[in-house]
């Protein structure tokens, strides 16, 4: 297996970033935006219908990986990532500027299934965890700087943020420079001491705990930012608290190698969700600032616990030859659940925090059930 450099991780950690960036650029300018292309009445789906087409194109992205090598699928969803990102601001009306949007969010399928791929293909066993653990880090520390910068550049003109969506042409000439092809090396068979037919069943489960774990985080961010605005909190501060949760859970993920080492992963899985339920839990409770902070301290380190874990948790379950179409299906996984957020807001009222802390808890016990019948072992505690 070829070894990576610094350079090389930085450049893979820094192409992950863009899974989360694809909604942030343009959510703090998001009226103007909306307006200024026509689409002002439906102006949430210039954030949600990226998640929309990578679920969509998911299927097809991880056959492009499996057939092609990630390595040059990656080079060319780069390529037209940016070219699609920051053509957005030139469209005008609902079918081409919600076509636009949907083609972006196919490309950052490919983006995310391959930057995990050719993480796999560097890195193996707990050294792979901590890496992907990075990845995960980097996903939410990209989401707070994106959505800073895309903010001030929004404040100048509605159309600057969308040339934010460029650094995916940087990132692709550091992925050339820095990041060897290994696409025409053989791969080995002996390398994931889980990969197994029986493997791919419980795939299933990660499929299934990967979704719910994001409609219930992201239930968070739909419906705090409503729930504190009701409480009388200013738009600042809850942006403030938002970006307390996604630091959070780049702690989290930094220090989940050794929480996984301890607890397996049906122990971390498990407890990730407890975080959940108890964070839903506690912002029903309340809205005092230290309510608050506990809420989001908790919501935090349940995203930082699980979506890292369950991303690992498909590398290895999964046979080289079809770990891009299974990565593919973890990415159509996580942005189905972060879509179906989008209808969070048909439920209103307070209560909802408290149903989605009771189906966070019942999920919980059900992870810890369903894993002691369905692991083998934990393999990441090589």
């Amino acid at each position: 297996m070829s070894r990576l450099s610094s350079l090389g991780s930085y450049t893979l950690l820094c192409i992950s970033c863009l899974t989360i960036m694809v909604g942030a650029v343009v959510a703090p300018g998001l009226a103007s935006i909306s307006m200024s292309l026509g689409v002002a009445d439906h102006a949430g789906f210039l954030i949600t219908l990226p998640a929309l087409g990578a679920v969509l194109f998911a299927p097809f992205a991880g056959r492009l990986i499996d057939r092609f090598g990630a390595y040059p699928c990656t080079f060319v969803a780069l390529f037209l990532y940016g070219a699609l990102g920051v053509s957005g601001q030139w469209l005008s009306g609902p079918i081409a500027v919600y076509s636009n949007r949907i083609a972006l969010g196919a490309m950052t399928t490919v983006v995310m299934a391959g930057s995990t791929t050719l993480i796999s293909q560097f890195y193996v066993g707990h050294e792979r965890l901590k890496m992907i653990a990075r990845q995960g880090m980097a996903v939410e520390a990209g989401g707070v700087i994106f959505l800073f910068i895309g903010g001030l550049l929004a404040v100048q003109s509605w159309e600057f943020p969308f040339f934010i969506y460029l650094v995916a042409w940087l990132f692709l000439g550091m992925l050339f420079l820095f990041v060897p092809d290994t696409s025409a090396q053989p791969i080995s068979l002996a390398e994931s001491p889980e990969s197994s037919g029986s493997g791919s069943r419980s795939l299933l489960w990660v499929y299934l705990s990967a979704c719910m774990a994001m409609m219930i985080f992201f239930t968070v961010i739909v419906v705090l930012p409503l729930s504190m605005e009701r409480s009388g909190y200013s738009a600042d501060h809850i942006g403030l608290l938002l970006a307390f949760i996604s630091f959070v859970a780049v702690i989290t993920a930094h220090f989940l190698p050794r929480v996984n080492l301890r607890w397996k992963d049906k122990g971390t899985l498990s407890l990730a969700f407890v975080f959940y339920a108890l964070a839903h839990l506690a912002f029903y409770v309340g809205a005092s600032v230290s309510v608050l902070v506990l809420g989001g301290l908790l919501a935090g380190m349940g995203f930082g616990l699980s979506i890292p874990l369950l991303n690992h948790m498909t590398v290895e379950r999964s046979d080289p030859g079809q770990r891009g179409k299974n990565l593919s299906y973890f990415a159509m996984a996580i942005f189905l659940g972060q879509f179906l957020t989008s209808f969070v807001e048909l439920v209103s009222g307070h209560f909802l925090y408290l149903i989605a802390a009771l189906v966070a808890a019942l999920y919980g016990i059900c992870v810890w059930v369903v894993f002691a019948q369905r692991s083998p072992a934990a393999p990441t505690a090589s």
